[in-house]
Parts: structure tokens; sequence; C-alpha cells
């Protein structure tokens, strides 16, 4: 690499993370004004100490876990069979799941209330119908961290060497193909959690007290508390982002020896 080449490479670098880091900076630096003439925490203590921030984070957090399992169970097999035994659908499958893509969640909220506003499947009023968004929100990013675990081991090598030795099909996807999906799954949740807890539309249509509707009802009246929040946000994000990394780590040595013990 010649020397201006290297040049312009620091030049882009540099450029890249002034415009992550300086927004952040910036709120970080005005989350930490709530107090004239000095810099403190009262706008953190204040969302800390706000008795709505842990009804409405601990309601997000409960719709996310169940969330993660229900997308598991429904696209673990899903995919797991797809790169099985029906290779030439997966095209198919992947332009399925880029489809909350192309339709807006406002679109999604309207079509789940009408569909589901009277009987015999009247679920408007119940949490079930909040997951459901959820987990069609989530889609095209588990989907996608399944299929990319799946693609890193030999399918088919695993389900034979099992089979040869009396495994069922329960065994075979539960403990063997799920631990070995452990980083990919790992993933995905993580995605999962992070919609999940910004998600503004089903859950303020839908009237439920989810974290997304309380950010948004806070910014409304506040000034600080919402930058506060928000750098609280990036530090959850990058939290389980180490997570993924340092769980993710072990995999390479211990994956594909998990199911053959």
């Amino acid at each position: 690499m010649t020397r201006r080449a290297r040049l312009w490479s620091w030049f882009w670098f540099a450029l890249g993370v002034l415009y992550f880091l300086l927004p952040l900076y910036a709120t970080l630096v005005f989350s930490l004004k709530a107090r004239r003439g000095v810099l403190s925490l009262l706008a953190y203590e204040n969302v800390l100490g706000d008795p709505r921030f842990v009804r409405t984070f601990t309601f997000s957090l409960e719709m996310a876990f169940i969330s993660i399992i229900v997308s598991i169970l429904l696209i673990v097999p899903t995919a797991y069979w797809v790169h099985l035994r029906l290779p030439r659908l997966r095209p198919v499958v992947e332009l399925v799941t880029l489809m909350p893509f192309v339709i807006p969640a406002v679109v999604l909220v309207f079509g789940l209330i009408r569909t589901y506003s009277r009987g015999p499947f009247a679920l408007v009023t119940s949490p079930v119908l909040l997951v459901a968004g959820y987990v069609v929100l989530s889609l095209p990013y588990m989907y996608r961290a399944v299929d990319t675990g799946l693609r890193s081991m030999d399918v088919r090598s695993l389900t034979e060497a099992a089979q040869s030795l009396g495994a069922g099909w329960p065994t075979i996807l539960f403990r063997i193909i799920l631990p070995n999906l452990r980083a990919a799954l790992l993933s995905g949740a993580f995605l999962t959690v992070a919609i999940v807890i910004g998600e503004f539309t089903l859950a303020s249509l839908l009237s439920w007290p989810a974290f997304g509707p309380y950010m948004a009802l806070l910014g409304q009246d506040r000034a600080y508390e919402p930058a506060a929040l928000a750098i609280m946000s990036f530090s959850l994000t990058w939290v389980a982002m180490g997570l993924i990394y340092l769980l993710g780590r072990g995999r390479q040595a211990g994956s594909q020896l998990a199911g053959t013990h």
C-alpha cells in the first residue's frame, strides 16, 4: 500500500469515527447538564427513579424473551429442514423472511387489528398479538443468524452420524443442532431484544405499556432525560455485543463437538 493510499485510509477511518462518536459525545454532555452550571447525573437519577421506566422496561424485556422463544421454535426447525431436505426452497424462504422490510409496521399492526379484533380469534386485548408482531419484525434478523450458523456446520454429516447411532429427530434437533447454533442464536436473540426495546408502532397502536412508547412520551415534556435514555440504550447495546463476543468466542473450539458426545 502506498503512502497516499494509507493516508486516505486513515482519513476515512477518522471520518467514520467522528461520524459515530461525535453525536454520542454531544448527547452524553447534554444529558449531564440537567443541573444548571455543573455536570451531574440528575437526568439519569430521574430516569431510574421513575416507576414507569422499570415497569415499561420490564414489560419489554418479558415480551422480548417470549418473542425469542417463539422465534427459535419457529425458525430453527424450518431452517434446518430447508438446509437438509429442501435446499431449492431456500431462496423462497429468504424472500418470505424479507417481507417485514417491505411491509411497514403501521400496515402490519392495522392488518393484525382488523384480522384479530373479532371472533373466533379476538386477540387484540391479548399480548399474544404483540408477541406475534415482534416475531414478524425480528424474522429477517433471527432467520439470517440461524441460516449463517447452519451454513458454518456440516448439517448433513451431523444428522447422518446421529441417525446411525439411533437418534430420533427431537434428539438431533435439540441435542446436536441447537448446541452448535449457540452463537447464531445469541446474535439473533440480542438483535430481537434491541428491536423490541426500541419498537414504538406496534406497542403504541395496540396500547401496551412498552419501553418504546415510554421513550416517546418522555421526549414530549422532558429535555435531558431522553438524552440519558439514549446513552443508556447505547450502553446496553454495547454490553450485548460484548456478551455475543465473549459467549461466541469459545464456539470455534467446542461447537462442532457438541453433538458428538
